[in-house]
């Protein structure tokens, strides 16, 4: 049995907004990137994680993490993604709930799973450490700020079967309703951050600067 619930962050999205610029997680970020820094953070809380990506970037990933702890996923081909019908098996494969299934799939034996996209950077270290506290006590637990609900969501073990069998867009949204969620009050911001477009980068990389300056 793993010790304690794994993190699994999430970095498998296409990241296409930001096809000009590259991938959204290989955004500069200080002396690091997008996804360096959540992988810090997600290391700094002492608890096991894995890495759920493609092949497009496991080299970025692997500059953080051990590459035994990164599970890659299929690529979508540029044809693929244009094509409409087949964007939807692109989605499948390459959605949420996939990753999701697929950090599930490499951690079975775990007491439970942390789900942390990997454009949320500024998640501290100590936000994951007290969601992961509630998962003994509660089937779904999630980090909310001031009422606000944000990341990570962390799923009790129990869950296995239904986390496992997840595919496309939608993650872990049909299983949270199912089942009653505890939320986990905390002091971290950086829950209700991610950089989805190019406007919240430039948020993300003041709001990074500000909290190196401290």
């Amino acid at each position: 049995m793993t010790s304690g619930p794994v993190i699994i962050v999430l970095a498998a999205g296409l990241g296409s907004r930001f096809h000009d610029a590259g991938h959204k997680l290989s955004q500069s970020l200080g002396t690091t990137s997008v996804l360096g820094a959540t992988l810090a953070h997600a290391k700094g809380s002492r608890l096991p994680l894995v890495v759920i990506t493609t092949e497009a970037l496991v080299n970025e990933a692997a500059q953080h993490v051990a590459r035994e702890d990164i599970v890659v996923l299929g690529e979508a081909s540029s044809r693929a993604v244009e094509d409409r019908g087949d964007l939807r098996a692109v989605n499948a494969r390459l959605g949420m709930g996939a990753a999701i299934a697929a950090g599930v799939a490499a951690r079975s034996n775990a007491d439970g799973w942390l789900v942390l996209p990997g454009d949320m950077p500024l998640v501290q270290s100590i936000t994951l450490q007290q969601v992961a506290a509630a998962l003994p006590e509660h089937t779904v637990a999630y980090a909310q700020l001031h009422g606000q609900r944000g990341h990570p969501v962390a799923f009790n073990a129990e869950l296995y079967s239904e986390l496992v069998t997840l595919q496309g867009h939608d993650g872990a949204r049909r299983v949270v309703s199912r089942y009653p969620a505890h939320a986990v009050e905390v002091d971290d911001p950086g829950v209700l951050v991610e950089v989805d477009t190019v406007a919240d980068l430039e948020r993300v990389r003041e709001l990074w600067a500000q909290s190196q300056s401290r």
